[in-house]
């Protein structure tokens, strides 16, 4: 059974600009999301984020961008939404944007990114390992984590491995959007 029209959220970095690979690789993302039906959630802001969202408001999609308080005194007169977003959720703490980007979705796609990133990846795997959230698909896009994930399992050392099967790696945009469609 297909993941229809379900809202996928798309974790990635703030720092990539437009001339970067991964944020050409975001907008692709965010484009084959809305061609296939999906209604996009990202973090709302620069980035790899803005790269998903255009893409897929491009593509005619409904975008999301969970953003924070938290942000609005980030830096030199902090961090504003990206254009592309079509509705806002605005949370006081990172932790409630956090907890909402994960909870909310019927699946998630990470590209890759900071700290942020690794923190809603990591945090979406505890919650579906020890099923605090409801089973859905966690695609990684790119072999960078493969490489990280695998070297906390070690060898089913820290991690069982039915655990390490919560998430797939893929390596493309458009693998990423199949394994969706592939979701059961």
């Amino acid at each position: 059974m297909r993941l229809s029209l379900g809202i996928v959220s798309v974790f990635g970095g703030s720092l990539p600009g437009p001339d970067s690979p991964v944020y050409r690789e975001a907008y692709t993302l965010g484009r084959l999301l809305a061609e296939a039906g999906y209604t996009v959630a990202t973090g709302g802001y620069s980035g790899t984020m803005e790269a998903a969202s255009r893409g897929a408001a491009e593509a005619g999609a409904h975008v999301i961008g969970v953003t924070t308080n938290r942000f609005d005194n980030w830096g030199e007169g902090g961090l504003g939404v990206n254009p592309w977003v079509k509705e806002e959720i605005k949370l006081p703490t990172l932790r409630e944007r956090l907890f909402h980007l994960v909870n909310f979705c019927d699946a998630a796609v990470s590209l890759r990114g900071g700290i942020g990133t690794l923190s809603e990846v990591t945090f979406m795997w505890s919650l579906l390992q020890t099923r605090e959230i409801e089973q859905k698909p966690l695609v990684l896009l790119g072999k960078e984590w493969q490489d990280v994930l695998t070297r906390f399992y070690g060898g089913g050392e820290y991690i069982k491995p039915v655990h390490m099967q919560l998430w797939q790696c893929v390596q493309t945009p458009e693998e990423a959007v199949a394994a969706l469609d592939g979701a059961a």
